[in-house]
């Protein structure tokens, strides 16, 4: 058996770049022709008991060859697997969407409902600038202001909100 083992360490050495050039010219990624070459000896060496005796290089690279479009086509598949993943998490299935819309509606409604609870010097400022995304700049500007006060507005706002509101408020 230790014969074998020796014979097979040979076999390897003579053939490998062989192996590795036929994998590569089909997966054309370094790390995956290495890892497949590998795994092509190891099909060879199962295979060795079947093998028969005609043209032992042209059977070893039909393995190797067979072998890589495995490789390939079990990537692609894993490629679509993942996009469609992406695509699911990114869109839901059309019950989940309409959950999700619905769920979120109803979490606008209790923030515009809880908006309007702040006192008017603070709903102004929170509804600027997380609602409508204006700058600290255009706030200043469109009440007349320093930025500073826009800054001291928002400050206070969100302490109040803190002070006064619950996070279970909004769940």
């Amino acid at each position: 058996m230790a014969g074998d083992d020796d014979a097979f360490r040979l076999l390897v050495e003579k053939y490998r770049n062989d192996v590795f050039r036929t994998v590569f010219a089909v997966l054309r990624d370094l790390k995956e022709a290495e890892d497949a070459a590998q795994e092509v000896f190891l099909k060879i060496y199962t295979s060795l008991p079947r093998y028969e005796h005609q043209g032992f290089k042209t059977w070893m690279t039909r393995i190797a060859v067979n072998h890589a479009i495995d490789v390939q086509r079990k990537q692609a598949r894993q490629s679509v697997e993942v996009v469609e993943a992406l695509e699911q998490q990114a869109f839901g299935t059309p019950k989940d969407s309409i959950e999700k819309e619905m769920i979120q509606n109803e979490r606008q409604r209790q923030v515009r409902k809880r908006l309007n609870e702040l006192p008017d010097n603070y709903r102004d400022v929170i509804y600027g600038f997380y609602i409508a995304e204006k700058s600290y700049q255009q706030m200043a500007e469109e009440q007349k202001v320093q930025v500073k006060t826009i800054e001291t507005k928002l400050y206070r706002a969100r302490h109040w909100m803190k002070k006064n509101w619950k996070e279970d408020d909004f769940s």
